[in-house]
């Protein structure tokens, strides 16, 4: 049996433990991969004045996946108040100062439940399919929809995940189909809502800069390794340095690399590392708009990239990837590079008469929707509101039926 003294010096050490934590968390040593967890206390057992909630319980290097969202996010707060959620204070502030939306931390399990349990929130939005999503999900008076971070013929863009979600809001009938065909026991078009892609109405205008030698300018701009080996799309390693090698001279060469290059395989990061030692530039800063302003022809992976680059008109290659993708009527149009093929006699073709032109544009509408400015944005609200009214209708039914019955 411990003694008082024993006792005492226990509880002294888990101060101290607790005391390190909380410091660490304060710091700047905290990995920024790692929730800090430093919840937004005053906010606590105060109901949310909002009626939608974004819930993004992932850190900041995932933040690539909210900003496209920002514009869109901030015309809804306009006409129908949003918060937005977090587990990590750092992240958190990041978006406030961004956007200057409501950005509350909500660290630890339970401080939801205190919340929402007094709040007349009913729209929930997701990003992603963080595992931690599912600390929200468990409410059932709210409806939960899933909005992704950008629309993609990657195996990884369908998942039974969606079943979690009450809708999903998808930019175009491809992602419907796609949905379909590969999720089993799920009735794609009855959870699905398309409204087009309201991240590209958040684009500033921006002026090309065009080589000041003249040199007509290839973007490449490959997608990561991927965590699950099925969707490792990534060209670095099979393309990279023989393509850019080849065009260099030539041709103005763009590198644009993905965030998360290299945090898998240490192989990956070598040949993204080689690749920005030979590129002309390196867009690491540039918005994603500058790059494609300033690029005459992409060659990209399997990703959403060649959706984001679609609505431009100009041409593009993709490469072709080292793993099975999902069927898909723009890859079946795209020209592809396998390695060792002749980049520079292909990237020339294609500047000079773009064969695959009209097989693109014929597509723009079937992946993206209407792509008029301002259109899928007031879809996105328009989606927004028909689900509050949908929880709504659902909810006073429950309410009505548990009213009358046994």
């Amino acid at each position: 049996m411990a003694s008082r003294a024993d006792s005492a010096r226990i509880g002294l050490v888990h101060r101290l433990r607790l005391w390190a934590i909380g410091r660490l968390r304060r710091s700047r040593l905290l990995p920024s991969g790692m929730p800090d967890k430093l919840t937004d206390e005053d906010r606590l057992g105060r109901p949310f004045e909002q009626q939608v909630m974004l819930y993004f319980p992932t850190t900041r290097d995932s933040l690539y996946q909210l900003r496209p969202w920002y514009h869109a996010l901030k015309a809804l707060d306009a006409s129908h108040r949003l918060v937005c959620v977090f587990k990590d204070s750092r992240t958190a502030r990041i978006v406030r100062d961004e956007t200057g939306l409501d950005c509350v931390t909500l660290a630890r399990y339970g401080q939801l439940d205190e919340i929402l349990s007094v709040s007349q929130v009913k729209l929930a939005l997701y990003v992603n399919h963080d595992p931690i999503n599912f600390e929200s999900l468990r409410f059932t008076s709210l409806v939960h929809v899933y909005l992704g971070h950008g629309d993609s013929d990657k195996g990884v863009s369908v998942s039974n995940q969606v079943k979690a979600y009450d809708l999903c809001f998808l930019a175009g009938q491809a992602a419907v189909d796609r949905t379909a065909s590969a999720v089993m026991l799920y009735d794609a078009p009855a959870h699905s809502v398309l409204i087009g892609q309201p991240q590209l109405d958040g684009i500033a205008p921006v002026v090309p800069s065009p080589s000041l030698d003249g040199r007509p300018t290839v973007l490449y701009a490959p997608t990561w390794e991927a965590s699950q080996p099925s969707v490792s799309y990534g060209s670095l390693e099979t393309h990279g340095v023989a393509l850019v090698t080849a065009l260099l001279g030539t041709y103005r060469v763009i590198y644009r690399p993905h965030p998360l290059n290299g945090v898998i395989r240490a192989s990956y990061a070598a040949a993204d590392a080689a690749v920005r030692e030979l590129a002309d530039r390196v867009d690491t800063v540039a918005p994603l708009e500058q790059s494609f302003a300033d690029a005459d022809l992409l060659v990209t992976d399997v990703s959403a990239v060649t959706l984001n680059w679609l609505p431009t008109g100009k041409p593009m290659l993709v490469t072709t990837p080292p793993v099975p993708y999902p069927p898909s009527p723009l890859m079946d149009v795209v020209p592809q590079l396998a390695p060792g093929d002749d980049v520079a006699a292909i990237v020339a073709e294609h500047l000079t008469d773009d064969p695959t032109k009209a097989a693109r544009d014929a597509l723009v509408e079937h992946y993206l929707g209407d792509p008029r400015p301002g259109v899928a944005t007031a879809r996105f609200i328009a989606a927004c509101e028909d689900a509050m009214a949908l929880r709504d209708r659902e909810w006073a039914a429950r309410q009505a039926a548990g009213a009358t019955g046994p």
